[in-house]
C-alpha cells in the first residue's frame, strides 16, 4: 500500500495483518470497516488511521447542527460525523459529506462486531428514557378494531422488512426528488458557467507557469482549480445523472418498484397507498393506535401525516425521531399528503 494507515491506539495489527486487512476492508465514504480494524480518515486524508476492534468501546453518529438539521429543530440539512470511542473514553471523530455513509458504517459494525456499542452514554439514557416514555402512553388494552387494525400494519411492515433495499431507494430518490424540486434550476447553471470560467483560468495558469508568462499564472490556477473542485464536490453542477429528468426518473421507478412488490402482497390489499408503502410509516402507524390515536388504517395513517406536518424547522424533536422522519417526509411533501 502506498501510505501505510497509522496506528491510533494502544493496539496494533502486525505489517502484514494490517496489509491485507487494509486492502481487503470495505470502503465507505472516507473510512472502512475491515475484519480486524476500522479505518478512519484525517481531514484530509481517507482511512489515515486504524483501530483494531478490541480497542474500540463505542462507534456513534454525531449530526452537528446546520440550517434546518438535527439541533432539536427541524429535519434536512446535517452535517454528520462518525465517533470512535477507545481506549477507555479517548474518542476520534470523522467527518462525512453523507450521512447515509454513516449509516452504512453502523449497520455494518451491527452486523460484524455486535459487542461494539452503537450509541453514546448519552444516548443510551435518552433511548431508554424515550422507550419508557413510549411505553407509559401506550393503551393498557387496545379495542378488538384497534387491535386488528395493529395486526394488518404488523404483517405488511414484515412485508416490507423482506426487501429492505426498495424502502432504502424509494426514501433516498424522494428525498433527491425533493431537493431538486425546491432548488433553483438557475444555480446549477450559474455553477456550471463559473467552472467553465475555472477550466480556463487553471489552463491559462498551468500555461502561464509553463511558458513563463506574466506574474499571475499560479494564482490563475489557484482560482481555476478551487471553482472547479468547490462546485463538482457540491454537486451543484448538471451532470448525466444530477439533472432534472433523471432525478425524476428514478423517483419514478423507486416508487414502481415499491408498487410491483406490494402488488404481490399476499395478505390481499396493501393497507396503504404504495407511494407510502415504508416500513417506517407502518411502525408509526402502528405506534398511533397503541398509543390511542387511531383505531382504523386510514385514521392512523392521517395520524402519521399530522405529525409530519407539524414538524418543521420550529419543532423540537428527538434524535430518533429525526432519524425516522427524514427517510419518509419527503415522500408525503411529494405527492402534497394525498
Amino acid at each position: 500500500m502506498l501510505f501505510r494507515p497509522a496506528q491510533l491506539g494502544l493496539a496494533h495489527l502486525d505489517k502484514t495483518e494490517l496489509e491485507a486487512d487494509r486492502k481487503a476492508c470495505k470502503k465507505i465514504g472516507p473510512c472502512g470497516v475491515g475484519q480486524k480494524a476500522l479505518y478512519l480518515n484525517s481531514f484530509y486524508i481517507d482511512r489515515r488511521y486504524y483501530l483494531p476492534y478490541s480497542s474500540i468501546s463505542r462507534v456513534f453518529k454525531r449530526v452537528a447542527m446546520s440550517a434546518g438539521g438535527f439541533s432539536g429543530k427541524g429535519v434536512f440539512a446535517s452535517m454528520p460525523y462518525l465517533v470512535v470511542e477507545y481506549d477507555g473514553g479517548k474518542q476520534k471523530q470523522c467527518n462525512f459529506k453523507d450521512e447515509r455513509d454513516v449509516d452504512a458504517i453502523l449497520a455494518l459494525l451491527a452486523k460484524t462486531q455486535p459487542q461494539i456499542r452503537l450509541l453514546s452514554a448519552a444516548g443510551e439514557q435518552s433511548l431508554q428514557k424515550k422507550e419508557e416514555e413510549k411505553a407509559a402512553r401506550k393503551l393498557p388494552a387496545l379495542t378488538k378494531d384497534a387491535q386488528h387494525t395493529v395486526t394488518v400494519l404488523t404483517r405488511a411492515k414484515e412485508y416490507l422488512d423482506a426487501k429492505p433495499e426498495l424502502a432504502k431507494e424509494l426514501s433516498q430518490a424522494q428525498r433527491r426528488k425533493r431537493a431538486q424540486l425546491q432548488s433553483k434550476p438557475v444555480y446549477k447553471y450559474v455553477a456550471l458557467i463559473i467552472s467553465l470560467f475555472g477550466v480556463v483560468a487553471a489552463a491559462y495558469g498551468i500555461h502561464a507557469l509553463l511558458t513563463h508568462t506574466g506574474n499571475y499564472g499560479i494564482y490563475f490556477a489557484l482560482f481555476g482549480f478551487a471553482a472547479i473542485f468547490l462546485f463538482s464536490s457540491y454537486n451543484m453542477m448538471p451532470t448525466a445523472h444530477n439533472n432534472h429528468k433523471s432525478i425524476m426518473a428514478r423517483a419514478d421507478k423507486a416508487e414502481a418498484a415499491v408498487a410491483d412488490y406490494v402488488k404481490k402482497y399476499p395478505g390481499g390489499t396493501f393497507p396503504v397507498p404504495d407511494r407510502y408503502a415504508h416500513p417506517v410509516v407502518l411502525q408509526r402507524m402502528i405506534d398511533a393506535v397503541q398509543e390511542g390515536q387511531a383505531v382504523t388504517v386510514p385514521e392512523a395513517l392521517d395520524a402519521v401525516k399530522n405529525r409530519l406536518k407539524a414538524v418543521n424547522a420550529d419543532v423540537e424533536v428527538e434524535q430518533e425521531e429525526y432519524d425516522e422522519i427524514v427517510q419518509i417526509k419527503a415522500m408525503f411533501l411529494n405527492h402534497e399528503y394525498q
